[in-house]
């Protein structure tokens, strides 16, 4: 029965963590303290649930409660400086009812906190960090592997960026209409990369965490119904395109399926339909960007029955006007890709050779995997033997390092 209860209130930290941290950070007007009572109140449960029972409402319960001992710290801290008392004393004032708190709809507290993360004032990179760290709990360590850089650095973007919200005192709200389009590029941006860490994790043993992918697609759909522009309705389209073969992309034993390996009935057709529609809505307005682009290429592969009937002049074509939008050297190694598929291996290995040679992408694992099975098609087993083994060294997932590992002992076997 204990492993049960505690089993419970570990599913409840995860569904309900970010919700409730959300929460108290407008409450408290604080990053830091909402944090610190977030664990208190989560301390709290753990010691109070398994003799209470877990109540009704577990969310408003741990709100209420992080609230009290965010309050009771304060005071704490009043005895040296009294203007943490007053504080203390608004917070006191200003508690709510639990009914009060359970208001979503536009004013979800998680949207009012992404649109804050994504400040205009605060750095592009500080922006992208403070939103995986805050909106989806992604540990420092996670996020500096994700942006391929140190973690003290990854750290200290962060804490600038709580300065930066506390120093200048914006906002903790969704911005006003005419504010909404010069503030949407951060965030479409935030909500693509929570994403892709869902979609593909930068590390650890897991191909795919699906409470990121899940939180952003709901992240996107609010965003919809708030702004329903464009390329909002292309974003949520590339995402639930790319969602939708989730269920394909991994084995049973956790392993790796590539796209030309996997079973597409197991591919979700109701998302790809809503996918598709979105997408062709956006393109129909010829006020779309990149995102648009994108869910169009995920289209043409959700439509295709395998990979040899896929349009790959097409996919080219599309990689093309992405390449032309937002100038990169990952959208001109997908393009590499897909020109290989089209005009064969040598073409796309002439591109990707360029890049490297650049200096391009030389500490991206995909860029040698790629490059590596593009010698594999040719036979030319040492050149694919030495970039499998440069990816194997550069990638930091679990699945992926095992997929690689494969593929190397395939090509000493023969």
């Amino acid at each position: 029965m204990a492993e049960l209860l505690q089993a419970r209130i570990q599913e409840i930290y995860q569904n309900e963590s970010r919700r409730v941290l959300a929460t108290l950070i407008r409450l408290l007007d604080d990053f830091d303290l909402a944090e610190e009572s977030l664990h208190e109140a989560f301390s709290a449960a753990l010691a109070q649930w398994p003799g209470d029972g877990i109540p009704d409402n577990p969310r408003a319960w741990l709100v209420s409660t992080g609230r009290f001992k965010a309050i009771d710290h304060l005071r704490r801290k009043a005895r040296f400086d009294v203007s943490y008392d007053e504080v203390a004393e608004r917070l006191q004032a200003e508690l709510t009812t639990d009914d009060e708190l359970e208001v979503q709809c536009i004013e979800d507290d998680r949207l009012r906190l992404i649109f804050t993360c994504c400040h205009p004032s605060l750095a592009p990179e500080a922006r992208l960090a403070l939103t995986l760290r805050e909106v989806c709990g992604l540990t420092t360590e996670e996020i500096a592997s994700a942006f391929l850089t140190s973690t003290p650095t990854l750290a200290q973007r962060i804490v600038r960026a709580k300065a930066k919200i506390r120093d200048a005192k914006i906002p903790y709200e969704v911005p006003a209409a005419e504010q909404l389009p010069e503030r949407l590029d951060s965030v479409l941006h935030a909500i693509y990369l929570i994403f892709n860490e869902g979609y593909s994790a930068s590390a650890g043993d897991n191909l795919i965490r699906h409470d990121l992918a899940a939180e952003a697609i709901r992240l996107a759909r609010l965003l919809c119904q708030l702004l329903p522009e464009p390329e909002v309705e292309g974003l949520l389209a590339l995402l639930l395109l790319q969602d939708s073969r989730r269920a394909a992309r991994v084995s049973e034993n956790g392993g790796l399926i590539l796209l030309e390996q996997q079973d597409r009935s197991l591919w979700d057709r109701q998302q790809i339909d809503e996918g598709k529609a979105l997408t062709l809505r956006a393109l129909a307005s010829r006020r779309f960007g990149p995102y648009t682009v994108q869910a169009a290429i995920a289209a043409v592969h959700a439509e295709a029955d395998s990979i040899a009937a896929t349009d790959w002049p097409q996919i080219v074509g599309l990689y093309d006007a992405l390449l032309e939008m937002t100038p990169s050297p990952v959208i001109e190694l997908n393009r590499a890709v897909a020109l290989a598929m089209r005009d064969g291996p040598e073409q796309g290995l002439v591109v990707i050779d360029g890049l490297l040679e650049r200096g391009l992408l030389a500490d991206y694992h995909l860029a040698h995997a790629a490059r590596a099975d593009l010698y594999r098609r040719l036979d030319r087993k040492d050149e694919a033997r030495a970039a499998y083994q440069r990816a194997l060294e550069l990638a930091h997932q679990g699945p992926e390092q095992r997929f690689l590992a494969a593929r190397l002992a395939e090509l000493e076997t023969g």
